[in-house]
């Protein structure tokens, strides 16, 4: 698995947004690490639970920016947000069921999951918000 290393291409050009996103990074590559060590089952889900919690408030602290601004793709963004939740905690939940330990598979989609939304939806809310704030 690869770590993921935090560089001016993953910036939104809003300083509070991007040290929300480097912390989740860091814990991305936590648990990227935790997995490939074969870590106990209870570290992994507990950094599982950090890194989902991290990033509903990370979600909530950009829906907060956005009201405040205007920005208009608030509701698709808000909508993308509540399904990357969704998926995470379902993914948490189905492991938790199952009794098993996260797999790379999963901390691949959890990649594919973070940095699709910076480089999406983030990229356009934060040439908005660094222009309206």
């Amino acid at each position: 698995m690869r770590e993921l290393t935090w560089d001016k291409t993953l910036s939104v050009e809003v300083p509070e947004i991007d040290e929300d996103h480097r912390r989740l990074v860091d814990l991305y590559n936590i648990l990227n690490h935790a997995v490939a060590e074969a870590e106990s089952q209870a570290y992994i889900d507990a950094v599982t639970e950090e890194l989902i919690a991290c990033t509903r408030w990370h979600f909530c602290h950009e829906e907060r920016l956005m009201l405040k601004h205007g920005y208009d793709g608030l509701a698709e963004h808000k909508a993308e947000h509540d399904e990357l939740i969704a998926s995470a905690e379902a993914l948490q939940a189905r492991l938790r069921g199952a009794g098993k330990a996260v797999s790379t598979d999963e901390v691949e989609f959890l990649e594919r999951w973070l940095m699709g939304h910076i480089y999406g939806a983030d990229m356009q809310m934060g040439a908005y918000l660094s222009q309206a704030m």
